[in-house]
């Protein structure tokens, strides 16, 4: 069975919010072999039991009031967000969500949300996405010398790491990171 397309997140079992399982989604009952792992916020604990086709049709938000992404975080929490309500819903509803450090927000471009790509150490960046960088650096607020010896510290899984999205139409690449 083909996982369902997520338009700003188009690879969410390399990005590993979405596992292989057996489990029952407890939104529509079903196994279908997928599920979802990344962060969820909703009254009830949703933890690794709800599957991507219901997060896809929105029917886990429905149900349960959940969101995948903080909606005041899509666009990095400026007031107001630089997209369209229909995309902060699209993304902050029916969107895998990943799992940072601190509170995560989901990056923006050219009107539109951002593509998440993956979680990033300094390896990965210099060998997929080194074009991120400056974004990277610039999110971070460290300049002059702290800025190579931070870049030295990313770490894909462990702390500081950087978080890498691509836009949907120009096709640069954002980033941000942080720590615990």
């Amino acid at each position: 069975m083909d996982l369902p397309k997520f338009k700003y997140h188009p690879d969410p079992m390399a990005t590993g919010s979405i596992g292989h399982s057996d489990a029952e989604c407890i939104c529509c009952g079903q196994s279908r072999g997928f599920i979802y792992s990344g962060p969820v916020y909703a009254i009830e604990e949703l933890e690794e039991c709800l599957c991507p086709w219901c997060i896809a049709d929105g029917s886990a938000h429905d149900k349960f009031d959940a969101e995948f992404t903080d909606a005041a975080g899509v666009g990095g929490y400026v007031d107001p967000s630089p997209v369209l309500p229909a995309v902060v819903e699209e993304v902050a509803f029916r969107t895998p969500g990943f799992t940072g450090w601190q509170q995560e927000h989901w990056l923006v471009c050219c009107g539109d949300a951002a593509a998440f790509v993956g979680r990033a150490g300094r390896a990965e960046i210099e060998r997929q996405w080194p074009d991120a960088i400056p974004s990277i650096q610039e999110e971070s607020g460290i300049e002059g010398e702290d800025w190579p010896e931070y870049f030295r510290a990313l770490d894909k899984d462990g702390s500081p790491s950087a978080y890498v999205f691509q836009c949907l139409h120009c096709g640069r690449l954002l980033g941000y990171s942080d720590s615990h």
